[in-house]
């Protein structure tokens, strides 16, 4: 083989398979050990004499050189100011290995260069892929001011107001369709890659209600047109301070999406539970949470009453799956659910005592003070004697009636199925577990999902996957009940 085919093999060796692919055909071809030498380095997989040789290059600023050993040379060339290539090889050697190993220098510096600003790009994306996730955690959370100052250091705004999208997508295309977000949203958008849902993405985009009609939403239109094998649910426009409750009417739309033709739908309009429940409610839900807020951790490793607080929002939204987005061990998560089922009397096992955790979380701050319109001093309502009252005494209320009625008036409505109240009613009496409420109902596990299924779509809302709409539709036949 020529010298000029080598070359040519060099080349396409190193724009196939970069610099590993080089140094293997290199070995090879020669008959020794060929390799990337580190000057620095003191110990390492090269042989002693590569090291040697790698290190008297560097000490005497010589670009190549050749050490003739008792039964081997070791030919090196260097590569920059401290990486030479190496190459080990018995005597005699083949006689054009030096202009090989001159030729495959040049290529294979350019590419480690390009090997290593590669990784540093790589880097500088996750770094920047775990910024984003962490100021997507500071807002869900209600801590806005540090969200922004995060934000800013990559140069970004954060939409305010904002619509929220979760785009469902196939696992590989989610880098396709974040890039093709930012070309549909000029670069306005703040997009999430979901820390709990492997296929989701979360996007914030600035509102354009000129373009926005009752039902439609021109960017999920666009989405879905771009990538069809998407789905996207929208939320209703919305402040930054609201994001949670943004990105659970996202999530339950999108439940929405997945059975709909044209794989994209916004939040359905509807009474919100907080805006009904507030007044009535937060001096309850104070009451309740109160032992969480006050809890001091008695080691410094422990959680505090704020980190307990998202551990329960976490793990209410998203069940197991909260230790991905809390980035602790399970054994982790149940230890701090049984501490907090401790401090605050509850069984978070019943979806009753779960519901009650779920709307006193919403009522509230992390600091324990109200969270809804009017918070601060004398909110809410109580008894003469100041005592808080009990969540039936909340749910009675007729605000929460009304809300309570409007919620589930869609089960009996004309395009309900017979069995659609029945079979939530029996899902709801046994925690939201299927096996015992297919067994209540008398069909199989299945049947009892795809009525569910039916449900969703009546609803609105999603049911079978967290977030879960089953807090909410406790609470509301909990109400209707007191009610009757």
């Amino acid at each position: 083989m020529s010298r000029s085919d080598d070359v040519l093999k060099i080349h396409r060796l190193v724009h196939a398979g970069g610099s590993a692919a080089l140094l293997e055909w290199l070995a090879s071809h020669l008959g020794g050990w060929v390799g990337v030498v580190d000057a620095a380095a003191e110990h390492g997989p090269a042989p002693e004499a590569a090291v040697r040789g790698a290190a008297e290059l560097a000490a005497r600023g010589v670009r190549s050189a050749v050490l003739h050993g008792a039964d081997r040379a070791t030919l090196l060339f260097a590569l920059d100011g401290r990486r030479a290539l190496a190459a080990v090889l018995e005597q005699p050697h083949h006689p054009d290995a030096p202009a090989l190993l001159a030729d495959a220098a040049v290529l294979l510096d350019l590419a480690l260069r390009t090997e290593a600003a590669g990784r540093r790009e790589e880097r500088v994306r996750r770094a920047e892929a775990q910024v984003r996730e962490a100021v997507l955690h500071l807002l869900m959370n209600g801590q806005l001011s540090t969200a922004h100052q995060i934000s800013a250091t990559l140069g970004s705004e954060l939409p305010d107001p904002m619509r929220m999208y979760v785009v469902e997508c196939p696992t590989g295309r989610r880098g396709e369709v974040m890039r093709i977000c930012r070309e549909l949203t000029g670069g306005r958008a703040w997009i999430v890659r979901c820390p709990v849902y492997l296929r989701h993405l979360i996007v914030l985009a600035p509102p354009d209600p000129a373009a926005v009609s009752a039902t439609g939403d021109p960017l999920a239109e666009a989405l879905v047109a771009a990538a069809p094998d998407c789905a996207v649910g929208v939320s209703a426009e919305a402040g930054l301070s609201e994001a949670p409750a943004a990105y659970t009417q996202a999530f339950h739309a999108l439940a929405v999406a997945r059975a709909s033709g044209d794989g994209h739908a916004r939040f359905g309009p509807g009474p919100e539970l907080a805006l009904a429940a507030y007044e009535a409610g937060v001096r309850w839900a104070e009451a309740l949470l109160a032992p969480l807020h006050a809890h001091a951790p008695r080691r410094p490793q422990d959680p505090g009453g704020q980190e307990l607080r998202a551990t329960a929002h976490a793990w209410l939204n998203f069940t197991s799956h909260a230790t991905r987005l809390l980035k602790i061990h399970r054994n982790t998560l149940a230890a701090r659910l049984r501490l907090i089922e401790a401090l605050l009397g509850l069984n978070l096992a019943r979806l009753a005592d779960q519901a009650a955790l779920s709307l006193a979380l919403r009522l509230t701050s992390e600091n324990g003070a109200g969270a809804g319109p009017g918070a601060g001093a004398g909110a809410g309502t109580g008894d003469a004697s100041g005592a808080a009252p009990a969540l039936d005494d909340v749910l009675r209320d007729p605000r929460l009636t009304e809300w309570a009625r409007t919620h589930l008036s869609a089960l009996t409505g004309p395009d309900a199925p017979a069995e659609a109240r029945a079979t939530v009613r029996a899902w709801l009496a046994h925690d939201a577990q299927l096996l015992p409420a297919a067994a209540a109902l008398g069909v199989s596990v299945p049947g009892a999902r795809k009525r569910l299924t039916r449900i969703e779509a009546l609803l609105e809302r999603s049911l079978l996957q967290s977030p879960s709409a089953r807090h909410d539709l406790w609470l509301a036949h909990r109400a209707e009940e007191l009610a009757e």
